[in-house]
């Protein structure tokens, strides 16, 4: 194991080097930008200086960066999907969540945005379909209502972002068979608080290997696949906005999800649905919003 200490005692670095460096932040610097960007510095210093990484082991890792920077564009993100499969992003969604929660915010649980929402989903009217050109999905019928978690009232207007991948494990936009914006809507709820609209049951798939998440996932010999979900984000003025995931409790792959985004009270049942020619299950999920 490499030591940062030499014979007798003597720091084999520059002992002063990162406290110079953290030293060089000027005065007119905010003090959270201060609090971060200190000790982001002095760990990734000490990682640096705990692994002894080498020049050539440091620009494997801007390449790597590099790359990510490339691939990203508005439909994918891939600097985001390097920190979902390091578990990144839903450590930061946790400690957000935690943080809200301390300050008695109890809003349906969050979890990470992942890297394939788009901005310009189309709004739909409820009772509408998100389902084009996909003929071995289960079709489900997915309703609820959205309330106001001090009060319990109805919360009207609030618009329902949705996106979910297709049964071949593909989003639309890594998918050039499927139509633009497939499997993706923007729904709002009624005076009653209530919204429904019909998607697929979701289906598990692998995070692309074609770019540095996959690489990462090689390097570490980890299985690359997510467990089956519906991603939504909920937002009224007025509220704070929630950002979600809701997971399939028959899915193999929740005690091992690749990106480590699964919470308990985010697992939902999709059950039988009856009389309803355009349906086969229904979920029924209901959504809590804070006001601010």
């Amino acid at each position: 194991m490499s030591s940062s200490l030499g014979n007798g005692d003597t720091p084999r670095f520059d002992p002063h080097f990162t406290e110079n460096v953290i030293n060089a932040i000027g005065p007119k610097t905010t003090p959270r930008t201060r609090q971060v960007m200190s000790s982001l510095i002095r760990h990734v210093h000490d990682f640096a200086r705990e692994n002894e990484i080498t020049v050539d082991e440091w620009m494997q890792g801007v390449q790597l960066l590099n790359w990510a920077g490339k691939m990203s564009d508005d439909k994918r993100n891939e600097g985001q999907l390097v920190c979902d499969v390091i578990g990144l992003e839903s450590l930061v969604d946790e400690i957000t969540f935690k943080l809200a929660a301390e300050a008695g915010d109890t809003a349906t649980a969050s979890a990470i945005l992942g890297p394939f929402f788009r901005h310009d989903a189309p709004e739909l009217a409820n009772e509408s379909t998100i389902v084009h050109g996909v003929d071995d999905g289960e079709v489900t019928y997915m309703h609820g209502c959205v309330r106001d978690v001090k009060t319990g009232k109805p919360v009207p207007n609030a618009t329902i972002d949705v996106w979910q991948a297709s049964t071949n494990g593909l989003y639309e936009q890594q998918d050039p068979d499927q139509v633009d914006c497939n499997l993706r809507g923007k729904f709002r709820s009624d005076a009653n608080g209530r919204y429904a609209f019909y998607c697929l049951r979701p289906t598990p798939y692998p995070v692309p290997n074609d770019g540095p998440a996959g690489k990462i996932l090689e390097l570490l010999d980890r299985h690359p696949m997510r467990p089956a979900h519906i991603h939504l984000i909920v937002i009224r003025d007025g509220y704070k906005p929630v950002t979600t995931q809701i997971f399939d409790r028959i899915d193999p792959y929740l005690k091992n999800d690749s990106v480590f985004a699964v919470k308990e009270s985010l697992i939902v049942d999709f059950v039988p649905l009856k009389g309803n020619p355009k349906a086969t299950i229904e979920l029924e999920y209901n959504i809590g919003l804070v006001p601010n």
